[in-house]
């Protein structure tokens, strides 16, 4: 646990800086972004204190402008993965026996340094090659980054305090020790984010990690790694591997010292992994930790008497955010009749208004989705909802990959509550809408919870407050994050943890102490200062 407790540096939520037309983080963002795109990064991977190169290259292209080569990275196989896990557990050792305070100082540096001379690079590979515009890139890579790396530090001071009361002649301690073991974290594209926190909050608890990204966010995933360096991480702590999900499973769920998993990606991929982990649990030295932030089909439900131009702001922001590729996106919305026209007025007027394009111009709403097969499997959506007797376009439904991934942002009705867009996970800017009857809240209630395996996020709208105390009652095991008034996306560290449950994860409850006790197994440690020296008990002395 360390020499000592120190008050640290106080966590607050980072500013997010506005990027306005003359403001000088624009004129520095826009100066970064031409810098990147200039050259051409050859990407190692990070293995102990070696840059790897395997010599087969994968080139990587934005998602806005496929054209373009931003560069290479080195993609590798099982024996690279090998590799990383037989770093990381030579690192183990000194690593976990740092004092926790060293370790902590470690994250600060790496959230000031992304809050300071990294913010525009890691915005700015965050934009290109994750197609994210500004301000979406700054919410993200930058703020909320810096955020989970300093309110980790707050919650793991908090946890380290946590101790057990002592009887006198005797002291109780508790000891939280890292798993043994290594973690593996699997991380999305979506959100830089959280590429950063999956393998840095079990590596801040004391754990060694092999890391690796989705093939799509490589670029910036290299940055992260130059910050975590640059911060003063020792070598073979987080390694950074590319390679094919089967050969990392291959070699991870396989090994003796594989201690648990810090997973956000699909439930399918989340529930391959557990079968996998299960067929193998007679090889690990622990039962392993297995924390995943999986799949969502997260919802907005509106009262009859909720404001219309309130619940239309919602849907366009909670649905076409980052082309909806936020696992909080709203992608189903229940309307009552009576408010469903203007609604749909409303939210067609900011359809008409939102640009598409390239994030290089920053006046784009809504930028390119991740990769080709994302935009097949959306354009096949809109094409069968042209097609259905059972849905229409209300607006949008254009698609076009000549130069990007473009999907337009679009709005499904769906005339039956079951329909398939309804229920199937999209993961792009698609929001299908079922307006119910405005006397029929109670059914249409019934029939979120029961017609998705989903439970991330939720949404609900109204004015009258034993309406909002009733709906969230009902609505209590549909998300993991509920929102009141509000759209269903922009969890805050400190603030709104996040995870769901059902097919949604196991809702450990990133940016949250919760999700840190995960990576930790406590030791209670009880010493008498003077040991009994007869076994006897006085109800056993004769009178």
């Amino acid at each position: 646990m360390g020499k000592g407790f120190y008050n640290v540096p106080l966590a607050k939520c980072e500013a997010v800086k506005s990027y306005a037309p003359g403001s000088p983080e624009r004129a520095e963002l826009k100066e970064m972004l031409k810098e990147l795109r200039s050259k051409q990064l050859d990407i190692p991977m990070y293995i102990g204190s070696e840059e790897v190169r395997t010599g087969n290259k994968i080139e990587i292209n934005p998602p806005h402008d496929t054209a373009h080569v931003l560069g290479h990275y080195h993609q590798g196989g099982k024996e690279q993965v090998q590799m990383a896990i037989d770093a990381a557990m030579k690192a183990k050792d000194s690593w976990e026996n740092m004092a926790w305070e060293h370790r902590a100082a470690i994250f600060l540096k790496a959230a000031d340094l992304i809050a300071g001379p990294y913010r525009q690079r890691i915005n700015a590979a965050t934009m290109l090659g994750q197609s994210k515009n500004a301000f979406q890139a700054e919410i993200d890579a930058a703020c909320e980054l810096a955020d989970f790396f300093r309110f980790n530090v707050k919650f793991m001071t908090e946890i380290y305090h946590q101790q057990p009361d002592s009887a006198p002649g005797m002291w109780n301690r508790l000891e939280q020790r890292p798993l043994e073991g290594f973690v593996f974290a699997l991380t999305p594209f979506n959100f830089t984010s959280i590429a950063g926190n999956l393998p840095g909050a079990p590596a801040l608890m004391g754990n060694v990690c092999v890391w690796k990204p989705s093939k799509t966010a490589v670029y910036s995933a290299q940055v992260l790694m130059e910050v975590y360096k640059k911060a003063g991480l020792p070598d073979g702590v987080i390694n950074l591997v590319y390679c094919s999900g089967p050969d990392a499973a291959d070699v991870i769920f396989k090994d003796k010292n594989f201690a648990g998993i810090h997973f956000t990606g699909s439930t399918g991929v989340f529930n391959s992994i557990w079968k996998n982990i299960v067929s193998n649990l007679q090889n690990y030295k622990s039962y392993p930790r297995i924390v995943g932030e999986t799949g969502g089909k997260d919802y907005i439900i509106a009262h009859p008497n909720s404001c219309a131009k309130e619940v239309a702001t919602a849907i366009t922001r909670g649905a076409f955010e980052y082309q909806g590729q936020k696992c909080s996106a709203a992608s189903r919305a229940y309307i009552p009749s009576n408010i469903w026209e203007d609604v749909k007025k409303y939210v067609s007027a900011d359809l008409a208004e939102i640009k598409v394009g390239p994030v290089e111009d920053f006046t784009n709403f809504v930028n390119a989705v991740i990769d080709e097969p994302s935009f097949n499997k959306l354009a096949n959506a809109i094409d069968e909802a042209k097609a259905s007797k059972d849905a229409d376009i209300v607006c949008g439904g254009k698609y076009d990959k000549s130069k990007g991934f473009y999907i337009h942002p679009t709005v499904v009705q769906a005339y039956k509550p079951d329909y398939i867009t309804m229920q199937e996970e999209l993961f792009g800017p698609l929001i299908t809408i079922y307006v119910y009857d405005e006397n029929k809240l109670d059914e249409t209630m019934d029939i979120l919870d029961q017609y998705s395996t989903y439970a991330l996020t939720g949404a609900i709208f109204s004015n009258d407050r034993l309406e909002i105390e009733r709906m969230t009652r009902r609505l209590r095991n549909t998300a993991g994050n509920f929102y009141i008034n509000d759209k269903p996306t922009g969890a805050v560290v400190g603030q709104q943890p996040f995870g769901g449950a059902r097919a949604s994860g196991t809702n450990d409850k990133a940016g949250s102490m919760i999700n840190l006790l995960r990576w930790v197994s406590p030791r209670t440690i009880k010493e008498t200062f003077v040991p009994a020296k007869d076994y006897m008990y006085p109800n056993f002395l004769e009178e």
